[in-house]
């Protein structure tokens, strides 16, 4: 085959991927090669030296694979990188002002997107297994691939100083899918920084959870710890995670390069009115039978019951809102003790000292409780005396 003729061939299978990607409903698809991110498995590196992965043991585990694609396929000549767009209709931080409602991340306020990402890779892969006689496999979170390095390698976007892709055309919303193939495609050129002088994402963190641009500590990050921390939410960042109940939003909302973003056109991505701000007070009652139900289908259902009233106990205690008060002390006696602890917390905020500390006397007895107790006192003297002095 002449080179004229087998650049012409390329083109057609090119445009063909394309077109099986858009009619499977992605929004973007660029290829690259599996070596393309030769500086992914040194900040992995250093990311897990530092201990920034807080409890996610499974990232350091899966280092070596992870920060080297062609490891994890080695007959992989090409991965196609693609994106769906999952843009809100509404400014996701308006719903921070409304303190007895609880803010869910955009990414979870409709289906799980693995879900409805994952069949839609396997018709795209399947197609092109087909025409071309090629191996191919589909990833989207469901192995070690670092998507956002490839799709910068890939020319989707940019990797952002908060660590997150941005697009020149969809902005910050946009979940990623990869397929690997054995097929020999030609690469696209990496999309270059565009994010200047602008500092957004990193001031607007309440956390702090970027040490320095492109960096994150994820034992500071809200969304690491409403969602992949199974332990009780440190105390110093219970105030500043106010009414987030699942993730957060702000350091991909204040991108400037959202005035492309577009709303999102997969109905099972879009999100729900009930998510958006969801009341507080309904989601204290769940128990773990109607916390299934309710979030059937939801990414919000992996983390269970109990971890998700962790969360919202401390919205309570945020919200100023004493018509939660009772329902808090209620949950004290939880079986489960994340929620208790939580639960302790959020009373010693809304309710009076004197109830508060009728309450101790009949609280359930553990050690942990009680230390939960104790920082409650602390944190009441603490607020008495700057009140004093102010």
């Amino acid at each position: 085959m002449s080179p004229t003729a087998a650049q012409a061939d390329t083109g057609r299978l090119r445009a063909f991927i394309e077109g099986e990607a858009v009619k499977a409903g992605f929004d973007v698809v660029r290829i690259t090669h599996p070596a393309a991110t030769p500086q992914a498995a040194g900040r992995l590196s250093e990311f897990l030296a530092e201990g920034r992965h807080g409890s996610m043991d499974w990232l350091a585990e899966t280092a070596e694979r992870r920060g080297a694609p062609a490891r994890l396929w080695p007959d992989a000549r090409s991965v196609i990188m693609l994106g769906m767009n999952y843009g809100p209709s509404h400014d996701p931080l308006s719903v921070l002002s409304e303190r007895s409602a609880g803010a869910v991340s955009v990414y979870a306020q409709n289906r799980d997107y693995h879900d409805v990402m994952k069949g839609r890779l396997k018709l795209v892969a399947s197609k092109l297994a087909a025409r071309t006689g090629a191996d191919v496999k589909v990833f989207v979170d469901t192995a070690p691939v670092m998507e956002k390095p490839l799709a910068e390698a890939a020319g989707l976007g940019w990797q952002g100083k908060h660590t997150n892709l941005v697009s020149r055309d969809l902005g910050s919303w946009l979940f990623l899918g990869s397929i690997f193939t054995t097929a020999q495609l030609p690469p696209d050129e990496p999309e270059k920084d565009h994010c200047g002088s602008c500092r957004a994402c990193l001031d607007v963190c309440p956390t702090d959870a970027f040490p320095a641009p492109y960096q994150l500590d994820a034992r500071r990050c809200i969304s690491y710890l409403t969602i992949e921390n199974k332990g009780p939410i440190p105390h110093e960042f219970r105030e500043a995670i106010g009414n987030r109940i699942y993730g957060c939003d702000d350091c991909l909302a204040v991108c400037p390069w959202n005035k492309f973003a577009r709303t999102a056109s997969e109905a099972k991505l879009a999100g729900r009115d009930d998510r958006r701000a969801p009341a507080l007070a309904d989601l204290l009652e769940l128990d773990d039978a109607a916390f299934r139900q309710t979030f059937s289908g939801s990414p919000i259902k992996r983390i269970g019951r109990d971890r998700f009233l962790r969360n919202v106990l401390i919205a309570a205690g945020n919200s100023g809102d004493a018509r939660l008060a009772e329902r808090c002390a209620e949950l004290m006696r939880d079986a489960s003790a994340l929620v208790r602890g939580a639960a302790i917390w959020a009373c010693g905020r809304l309710l009076a000292p004197e109830e508060f500390e009728r309450r101790h006397v009949d609280r359930v007895t553990d050690p942990e409780d009680e230390r939960e107790w104790e920082w409650a006192r602390r944190m009441r003297a603490t607020r008495r005396s700057e009140r004093v002095d102010a």
